[in-house]
């Protein structure tokens, strides 16, 4: 998926120190298990790449001189030979295979702040999610150097696209490293056969945690406050790298999750093809709210959302719960005085609510809020409209807010990566960039939750490895941020999820949490993004001890 779940189907340190010093502007670095004239040692398939460039970038009126790096490094899948796991088996022919090699060429772009001599200055591996999808959301509209100019709210118009100066970049609380996932962007899998070694939970976070290793060790970063951002997806890939880090002696100062999704239980899907589960429903309500309230669709509508949300989650949680826990039990007036409330709060007929048995899909919310005018809301961002492609359709069929922006974002990126990065240009400059790859539908969502002799479990949920991470790292804190006008991961769910963290109360109070008058990708509302950048900033500085600003 792109940003988020329902798409698909849908940053050189400067010091005398050789290890901090940038590297040198070549097209390519030495490869990795280079052939050392052993026949019987695997060679790799892959080499690693690093392309620099210099530029600049004005955040908060102070000017900001860095090194940028773009470039890929090699990741080995664990155990990929076993098909058992995996289902990955190749050919007896297939000496790749024999070799036991399966290999991804991991791409990113990493900004360094020039003219900062501290050899503690905070780093931020960040991504987006999917899963299959490449970071460029968040690279080129976030905190990357460069941002593209898109419509708030409404299609962007198409080429020719502007790009401007991120004023909102977070380089000035800490480099950046941009992370595509294997076989997005222009990241790589050695061989279709060998792609499942990848495309799965725990294949994932593996691989992002041998890039980080990696990473630490080419740029002699070891001793960085060390960050890692994810963003939907990317929220369940960050929760269990904290462990997966740990695990290789790596402590993180903190974890940032944008739109999170850390147990996949909690997707309000067709309540017809998975009954009793309830609680998606209880946590996207007040995100249904949040949309009706945007789009005027309610009889008592209160100038203030906050106002509104507080009553809606109260109503989520009390009411509306127990009559989902009664089921078929509940009885037919208690089921009326509940449609009446859910269509004070969400603006959708009373007799529609009651054949829905109560339980709001989110596709069909997106297209029966706007109905009477042929529009459908966005996934991503409710605060998106368009035309409706199927009056008779149950659910909506696209997404509205991706359809507005993504052709931006694609070629302001293209534009800049080639241009101004100098990769994918020039000599061999055929490289595709892929922003996302459809497999979704395919995607191994198994997860072996932490603790010896645990069997895997078919939906992932990643609240276990994070609240072990946490109690062996107990001053890692933890910082949660959504949208409230977010379907594809509502809000209220990240806050649900941590409520329910199994940590200790002590450990309780290292979450945090922040929330946007914006949906999914929060940083496409101009506001939102400087008060994410302003709520990052501070998140890392007062974990980091504000060293090396």
């Amino acid at each position: 998926m792109k940003p988020a779940l329902a798409a698909v189907p849908f940053a050189c340190l400067l010091a005398a120190s050789a290890a901090l010093a940038a590297p040198p502007a070549t097209k390519a670095d030495a490869p990795v298990n280079a052939p050392s004239g052993d026949a019987d040692k695997p060679v790799a398939l892959f080499q690693p790449e690093a392309v620099q460039s210099t530029g600049s970038v004005s955040v908060g009126g102070s000017r900001i001189a860095y090194h940028a790096v773009a470039g890929t490094l090699v990741a080995h899948a664990k155990g990929w030979e076993d098909t058992d796991a995996l289902d990955a088996k190749a050919s007896d022919d297939d000496d790749d295979a024999k070799a036991g090699k399966a290999e991804a060429s991991m791409f990113y772009v990493a900004y360094f702040k020039d003219g900062v001599r501290s050899p503690d200055r905070p780093i931020t591996f960040l991504f987006n999610g999917g899963p299959g999808s490449s970071s460029v959301w968040l690279h080129m509209g976030a905190f990357g150097p460069v941002r593209v100019q898109t419509a708030d709210n409404a299609h962007t118009a198409p080429a020719p696209y502007s790009t401007v100066n991120n004023d909102a970049s977070l380089l000035d609380a800490s480099d950046l490293v941009f992370i595509d996932a294997p076989g997005t962007g222009f990241s790589r899998i050695a061989g279709k056969d060998k792609a499942k070694a990848f495309y799965g939970v725990d294949q994932d976070i593996d691989a992002f945690a041998q890039f980080v290793e990696q990473f630490l060790n080419k740029y002699g970063r070891w001793n960085s406050p060390k960050y890692l951002f994810g963003e939907s997806y990317g929220t369940m890939r960050a929760a269990g790298m904290t462990l997966a880090l740990q695990n290789k002696s790596i402590d993180l100062n903190g974890v940032i999750l944008l739109s999170d999704i850390l147990n996949w239980d909690l997707m309000p899907d067709d309540p017809q093809t998975n009954p009793t589960v309830d609680l998606p429903y209880i946590v996207a309500l007040p995100t249904y709210a949040a949309t009706a309230w945007y789009h005027n669709k309610l009889a008592d509508r209160p100038a203030d959302l906050k106002t509104l949300l507080a009553q809606v989650e109260a109503f989520a949680t009390g009411d509306y719960a127990q009559a989902l826990m009664k089921g078929n039990a509940l009885p037919d007036a208690e089921r009326h005085r509940i449609a009446a409330q859910l269509a004070a709060y969400t603006g959708l007929p009373v007799d529609y609510l009651l054949k829905t048995n109560l339980r709001i899909e989110y596709g069909a919310f997106q297209k029966e809020l706007l109905a009477d005018q042929g529009l459908t809301t966005g996934t991503l961002d409710t605060r998106f409209a368009g035309a409706t492609l199927d009056p008779l359709s149950k659910v909506a069929d696209y997404d509205p807010q991706s359809a507005a922006l993504e052709g931006a974002y694609i070629a302001a990126f293209n534009q800049y990566v080639r241009g101004t990065l100098h990769y994918g240009a020039g000599e061999g400059g055929d490289k595709q960039f892929k922003p996302g790859i459809s497999i979704y539908g395919s995607w191994d969502y198994r997860h072996q939750p932490p603790g010896a002799g645990k069997p895997l479990i078919a939906l992932p949920n990643v609240l276990p490895d994070l609240a072990i991470a946490m109690k062996q790292n107990p001053t890692m804190k933890v910082m949660v941020n959504g949208g409230y006008f977010d379907v594809s991961t509502p809000y209220y769910e990240g806050v649900f999820e941590m409520q329910h963290l199994p940590v200790p109360p002590a450990l309780q109070a290292n979450v945090e949490y922040r929330h946007y008058e914006s949906g999914h990708m929060v940083y496409a509302h101009l506001p939102s993004l400087h008060e994410l950048h302003d709520n990052v900033a501070a998140f890392i500085r007062k974990t980091s001890g504000g060293t090396g600003n």
